[in-house]
């Protein structure tokens, strides 16, 4: 029998939670013969659901424009719910920023991929993402916001 104090990390469920196409500018740009430009956002964010129950969201929001116009527009936010314990407050923040999205983000990819796909598009195939350094830099910049503390007497 496992000691209560064991560190536990399982997934309960990986789904997609949102999802959104738009083609505002169709079909006249369908018709455009330049090669599009793609701008490709990424987020994480995480969330407790209740005691030892966290959620963990990727989200991606892709832009593809001509000039100014936009050809598509993908938003999709892929989640997962996870059930973590006993473990040190220290970690927790990296297991959610680090070890939670890596897992998320193969079905985020899959989703973007297979919506592009089905709206007439040539797959938008997203970038592994390294998301310890992606942590990381969001730490540094945290510090950097929060600045050092320093401490008067008047």
């Amino acid at each position: 029998m496992a000691d209560s104090q064991d560190p536990v990390f399982q997934i309960q469920r990986v789904y997609l939670k949102e999802a959104s196409l738009e083609q505002p500018n169709s079909p006249a740009i369908l018709l455009e013969q330049e090669q599009p430009g793609v701008d490709i956002q990424l987020g994480v964010e995480a969330a407790q659901v209740v005691e030892g129950i966290y959620e963990v969201c990727v989200t991606a929001t892709v832009t593809t424009k001509i000039k100014d116009k936009t050809v598509f527009l993908v938003e999709i936010k892929q989640g997962g719910i996870f059930e973590i314990r006993n473990v040190p407050g220290e970690q927790m923040s990296a297991i959610l920023g680090i070890a939670c999205p890596q897992i998320v983000y193969p079905y985020l990819r899959g989703n973007v991929a297979d919506i592009v796909n089905r709206a007439g598009f040539p797959p938008v195939h997203l970038a592994e993402i390294n998301f310890q350094a992606m942590y990381e830099q969001q730490q540094a910049q945290l510090q950097q916001e929060q600045g050092p503390s320093i401490i008067t007497s008047a």
